[in-house]
């Protein structure tokens, strides 16, 4: 069985826009949404600024905010953006629960920092020694167990699954910064074979908080950029130092073809290749002849049935990291040959931060808009070129031009790669 899957509704809660026609609107203007870290006391971190979701409340979406107080942040921002697939996708009375399931890329949720210190302070003994049954005393009394229930990455599932009656396949994935992509190719995969008619698929992440911001210094994998937060997000640029981490949410609902049609579904594009790979290297280092992302891409085209000459949009991963930009280029190159240099390239992470598990869902709905409008959005901050990055990455300005297909690509930490394929559908 090989049935196709097309998408019928988009949402998103996003540093740039808490819908998607909103984050649409500000990516075509080249806006930035990132700015010094609110959410914490950051001003004696190596880096202080982030991507944050502001302006927004679980309120927003038509939902009980005392219902969510205790859930994680990770599930509100995956509840607020479900509910906005859902509701434009417009399926909830017609499909079979049995047949309808859930399938996201959701990172862990929110530490409980304050709570953590507290219980670590009421253990020092003297320098070097901790009494551990004081640190066990002092969590028992003070954490809520609930609140450390909704730290698991595979509760956003759990809670959408119950919000929309959805008793099919359930899964999470956490692949790191491909989460949310691989989510969408495997929750595809369960349509194609029929398991399920339609999937409500994405991913969800928030890490901007101590232990978050400190792990990622500690690799060096973010912009220091501070006297300058929204020009510090440079994909391809000679001056990269980093990138910026965000925060949010993307869900799409993919169905299969025919149920949609039989039911008048608006269509806005088809999953029409998937492919997924390995480095098989280092954990947080690309290999530097890029063979896992160059094998992901050719799969991707199998799987899809296509030749390099039909994509005329690539949505990089583009993280504005060193190594990223520089192997991503090559792969590029190695994937499609000269037709490289023809096809434009932009990284929207320019403009929103590193979403990490939600971020290759964001990026698909980018495609389905560029699709739609044939506009292309730009990569901000391109000022200086790179000679190891040297193909079209729509530097500044947005671009008018005929959209028929578009590949995403999502490279994650651990060497996991994940390229997407989207159409029109005939």
């Amino acid at each position: 069985m090989n049935r196709r899957v097309v998408v019928t509704g988009m949402g998103c809660v996003t540093p740039l826009g808490t819908s998607p026609e909103d984050l649409w609107g500000r990516l075509q203007r080249g806006e930035s949404g990132v700015d010094y870290t609110q959410s914490f006391d950051a001003s004696q971190f190596p880096t202080t600024f982030s991507a944050e979701v502001r302006n927004w409340d679980i309120a927003d979406e038509g939902e009980d905010p005392a219902v969510w107080k205790q859930r994680g942040r990770h599930s509100q921002f995956a509840a607020g953006a479900a509910k906005q697939a859902v509701v434009q996708s417009g399926f909830a009375k017609t499909v079979d629960p049995t047949r309808f399931g859930v399938y996201l890329g959701s990172g862990e949720g929110q530490q409980d920092f304050e709570t953590f210190t507290r219980m670590v302070l009421s253990a020092i003994e003297e320098k070097d020694k901790i009494d551990v049954a004081a640190f066990i005393k002092t969590g028992i009394e003070t954490l809520c167990p609930i609140a450390e229930l909704e730290q698991e990455p595979n509760m956003p599932s759990g809670h959408l699954a119950s919000m929309f009656n959805a008793q099919g396949p359930n899964a999470n994935c956490l692949t790191a910064c491909a989460a949310s992509s691989q989510a969408i190719g495997e929750a595809r995969e369960l349509i194609r074979r029929g398991d399920a008619d339609v999937m409500l698929s994405g991913g969800t992440h928030s890490m901007i908080h101590p232990f978050g911001v400190t792990g990622f210094n500690l690799l060096t994998a973010l912009s220091t950029r501070n006297d300058d937060p929204q020009g510090a997000s440079r994909p391809f640029d000679r001056d990269r130092d980093g990138f910026v981490l965000g925060e949010g949410a993307a869900m799409v609902v993919l169905e299969e073809l025919e149920h949609a049609k039989a039911r008048g579904a608006q269509i806005y594009g088809e999953i029409k290749g998937y492919g997924s790979t390995a480095d098989a290297f280092r954990i947080t280092d690309t290999h530097p002849e890029g063979r896992g992302a160059i094998s992901c891409i050719r799969a991707a085209f199998a799987d899809a049935g296509i030749s390099a000459d039909q994509i005329d949009y690539i949505n990089a991963h583009g993280t504005g990291t060193s190594v990223n930009d520089k192997v991503e280029t090559l792969a590029i190159k190695k994937a499609f040959g000269e037709l490289a240099y023809k096809i434009p390239v932009s990284s929207t992470k320019s403009m929103m931060g590193h979403l990490i598990a939600a971020a290759g869902a964001t990026e698909l709905i980018v495609c389905l808009f560029a699709m739609r409008d044939s506009v292309l959005p730009p990569t901000i901050n391109q000022e200086t070129p790179d000679p190891d990055c040297d193909l079209d990455y729509i530097p500044n300005q947005v671009r008018e031009s005929k959209c028929d297909m578009a590949l995403s690509n999502s490279f994650g930490f651990g060497g996991q790669n994940i390229s997407l394929i989207v159409s029109r559908c005939d």
